[in-house]
């Protein structure tokens, strides 16, 4: 996300950086407590992300965050942007870029009548998986139905209905799938925010045409306007 913001900014776009304040305070601890004072035209911001306080130098438990981001993240969002845009110093919000895995932005950029880029930091390949990943659970792929399914002969099973993916197998498939939960966090995590993805006005993905040309195509074919960073 900062080497985009930093693009951005290098062609002439004003970038306000928002992150978790749990994740901007271990910034200004390791760099320095000047180190995010920023430019006129490029400044930091945070917001909480809406877990207790615990041990600072620490990295967060992935799935946990996930979960409380999706459930507390809009409300201080969207007072941010209030406070941004009451400002005389910079000028009001016009475009927000989010990570892919933080949609509730969507619904803070049709309140505010602003577009809506997501920024997907895996593979053409690896979320084009995500994307398809609803039809793991229609044919009972995922969650596993118990342990005894964790065999390198079961894990090396095809996956053949991923268009433009080849010689996949669902040992390639991001662990969380491995499961046995049927109510696992990551599961319905990901489904929802691939399935919200659907409402941004641009997608970037974090790859190269050359690279992953057939993919993205694909990809292209079912969502809002695709973007490859190069």
């Amino acid at each position: 996300m900062m080497k985009v913001a930093k693009l951005l900014h290098a062609k002439g776009f004003h970038v306000t950086f928002v992150n978790t304040i749990y994740n901007h305070n271990r910034l200004l601890r390791s760099r320095g407590p000047n180190a995010l004072d920023g430019l006129p035209s490029f400044r930091f911001e945070s917001i909480p992300d809406g877990l207790p306080q615990t041990d600072l130098d620490v990295t967060q438990d992935i799935t946990t965050l996930c979960e409380s981001t999706m459930k507390n993240g809009l409300a201080p969002f969207k007072e941010l942007l209030r406070r941004v845009n009451a400002r005389d110093d910079v000028p009001p919000v016009s475009c927000i870029v989010s990570d892919g895995i933080m949609s509730f932005t969507l619904d803070a950029a049709e309140e505010f009548g602003v577009p809506q880029v997501l920024f997907w930091t895996p593979s053409a390949c690896g979320f084009s998986t995500l994307l398809h990943f609803y039809r793991f659970i229609e044919l009972g792929l995922s969650p596993l139905k118990d342990e005894s399914y964790l065999t390198k002969e079961y894990l090396d099973t095809r996956i053949d209905w991923i268009p433009s993916m080849r010689n996949l197998r669902l040992k390639h498939i991001p662990g969380f799938s491995h499961t046995t939960d049927p109510d696992d966090i990551m599961i319905n995590f990901f489904i929802r925010e691939t399935e919200r993805t659907k409402r941004a006005s641009a997608i970037i993905l974090n790859t190269f045409d050359e690279l992953e040309h057939d993919v993205i195509q694909c990809i292209q074919s079912i969502l809002p306007p695709v973007y490859s960073i190069g």
